[in-house]
C-alpha cells in the first residue's frame, strides 16, 4: 500500500484523492504517473522523518521520471536528506545535479552556497584561511546566481555578500 494511502489526517487524504484525480486527469505517460506517486510518497516520508524511506522512493521516482525538470526537483529533495543528516559531500552533489538540470532552480543554488559557507565557517575555525576564504568564494558565486535568479529572495545572502565585500553590484533588484 502506498505510504499515501496510509495517512491518517484528513488534509493528508484529501490531497492525496485531489492529486490522484488530476493525474488520472492529465494526459501523461503511465512512467511518468508512477514516478509522481514514488515522489508524492518519498515527500509524504521525508515530512515525517523517514528519511530512509523516502530515499527509496525518490530513487524509485529518479528511475522512472524523464522530464528534466522534475528529475531537479527529486534530486534537490534527496539532498535535503543527505544535508540534515549532516552528509554535506552527498548533499552538495544532488543540489549540482539539480541545478544543471534547472538553471533556474534558485533554491539549489542558495542551497549549494549554504554548504560552502558552513564548510567556510568549519575551514576558519580550524584555523585554515586560506581555505576558509576559497570556500566563501564558493559561496559568492553560487549565492550570487541564487539572487539572480530569485532577486527578493535570501536578503541575508545578500547582506552577506555585501558585508564581505564579495557582491558586484549594489541592489540586486
Amino acid at each position: 500500500m502506498p505510504r499515501t494511502q496510509r495517512n491518517d489526517n484528513f488534509i493528508d487524504k484529501s490531497f492525496t484523492v485531489m492529486a490522484d484525480i488530476i493525474l488520472k486527469a492529465l494526459p501523461v505517460n503511465k512512467k511518468a504517473k508512477e514516478a509522481f506517486v514514488y515522489y508524492r510518497d518519498g515527500m509524504s516520508a521525508q515530512a515525517e522523518g523517514e528519511y530512509a524511506e523516502a530515499l527509496e522512493n525518490y530513487h524509485e521516482a529518479l528511475t522512472l521520471e524523464e522530464d528534466a525538470n522534475d528529475r531537479s526537483y527529486i534530486l534537490f529533495n534527496i539532498g535535503l536528506i543527505h544535508a540534515s543528516n549532516g552528509e554535506h559531500e552527498k548533499a552538495l552533489e544532488y543540489y549540482e545535479q539539480a541545478a544543471e538540470l534547472n538553471p533556474r532552480y534558485s533554491s539549489a543554488f542558495n542551497n549549494i552556497a549554504v554548504i560552502y559557507h558552513y564548510q567556510g565557517e568549519k575551514a576558519k575555525e580550524n584555523g585554515q584561511n586560506d581555505e576558509a576564504e576559497a570556500l566563501f568564494d564558493k559561496a559568492a558565486e553560487y549565492w550570487k546566481q541564487a539572487v539572480r535568479l530569485a532577486p527578493n529572495n535570501y536578503l541575508e545572502a545578500q547582506n552577506w555578500l555585501k558585508i564581505t565585500g564579495r557582491s558586484e553590484m549594489d541592489v540586486y533588484f
